[in-house]
């Protein structure tokens, strides 16, 4: 993990303080402590910078991107910017293939990792994340001697660990709520499992859509031997030229989705409400009683 001065030989031009200051802010030298996910097929160039633009902090979805497509999504991001110098980062999946790997675990980078760290280290993300897997030594190495700050998503104890190990700056413990890509741990339970090392489990949730409700209600027990011979059924799928309407990833946190806002609103809504919290937090501090 970073060490205080680390943090201060990193920081570049600060960016207005909002009202809640935090060790993450300062880090990345944010103003809000909100950060927009790499999500594949949603963390684009457009939401990137609406969220950039309203004081959070926007990494750019690399998922499954070809070099020139993760190029073009930050290019277009940049564009978008309010101000030429608000802070971003970059995510990659960089799942472990081969042994003691799951069988249907696929290189999503394509054999290309080099070529995608290049553009992100060139592009001067202030942060890389991997979304999926421990980043190689020399890839931290390369990542770090670049002056960019390495996270790693985790969804299990022992996934910290082995972060940590790999020498990565952050790590962003993900409950299943957040998907379920990196476990499936409830956040209320992770984040303190994290801190203790304590041990625990994994599933994948998406939003349902025909080619998923075909998948259970005619191939169920096809995919389940496809999956066990350590074949994508979406991959031979493709391959045989079959349709594919590729689905959406999401977790149980989608259900409380009600309205669709502006992301400036979003931001500023989380930052008011969290305000309005810890406000009132602060007044039972040294109260000797409290009246309803």
């Amino acid at each position: 993990m970073l060490e205080q001065q680390q943090i201060q030989d990193r920081l570049v031009t600060p960016m207005m303080l909002g009202p809640i200051t935090t060790p993450l802010t300062t880090v990345l030298n944010c103003q809000h402590p909100i950060m927009l996910a790499g999500m594949a097929q949603v963390s684009g160039g457009r939401l990137a910078a609406a969220v950039a633009n309203a004081g959070g902090f926007s990494v750019v979805g690399g998922y499954e991107c070809t070099p020139e497509q993760l190029r073009l999504a930050i290019q277009d991001m940049k564009q978008r910017f309010t101000r030429p110098d608000l802070p971003f980062g970059v995510a990659v999946a960089i799942p472990k293939c081969g042994a003691g790997a799951r069988k249907t675990n696929k290189d999503a980078t394509r054999g290309r990792l080099d070529e995608l760290i290049d553009i992100t280290v060139r592009s001067g993300a202030r942060l890389f994340v991997s979304t999926a897997g421990v980043p190689p030594a020399y890839v931290v190495d390369r990542l770090h001697e670049a002056g960019v700050l390495v996270m790693n998503l985790v969804g299990h104890p022992k996934h910290a660990v082995k972060a940590l190990d790999a020498g990565v700056d952050l790590v962003c413990a993900q409950g299943k709520e957040g998907r379920g890509h990196t476990g499936n741990i409830p956040t209320s339970v992770l984040v303190p499992a994290v801190r203790t090392l304590v041990l625990t489990g994994r599933p994948l949730r998406m939003r349902p859509n025909g080619y998923i409700n075909d998948w259970h209600s005619r191939r169920a027990d096809e995919i389940q031997r496809l999956c066990s011979e350590g074949v994508v059924p979406m991959d031979r799928d493709r391959q045989a030229g079959r349709p594919v309407e590729i689905p959406v990833l999401m977790g149980e946190v989608a259900g409380l989705i009600t309205d669709i806002l502006p992301a400036r609103q979003i931001v500023e809504d989380m930052v008011r409400e969290a305000t309005e919290m810890l406000n009132l937090g602060c007044v039972y501090l040294g109260q000797r009683s409290s009246k309803l």
